[in-house]
């Protein structure tokens, strides 16, 4: 599984894929990223988390993927 995107690659995609598009962080355009998403939410800034926690759980639900890290399922208020 390769969840590296090259810069280039990464300013193709549309801020609607980022987990927080004012920063164009935590790209999500595949299963992949969002997977890897869930594993890195732990760096994000605490402030961040709920919007962080929200987009990965839409992300990936547009990909049919199970969200199981409690943490990010409680900054989501989906617990």
């Amino acid at each position: 599984m390769d969840d590296r995107l090259s810069s280039e690659e990464k300013k193709e995609l549309p801020d609607s894929v980022f987990g927080l598009p004012e920063r164009r962080e935590y790209p999500m355009p595949d299963v992949a990223h969002v997977r890897a998403a869930e594993a890195y939410f732990r760096y994000c800034p605490e402030e961040l988390k709920p919007e962080l926690a929200r987009a990965i759980l839409r992300r990936a639900r547009e990909f049919g993927v199970d969200v199981e890290s409690p943490t990010v399922l409680g900054y989501a208020g989906a617990k």
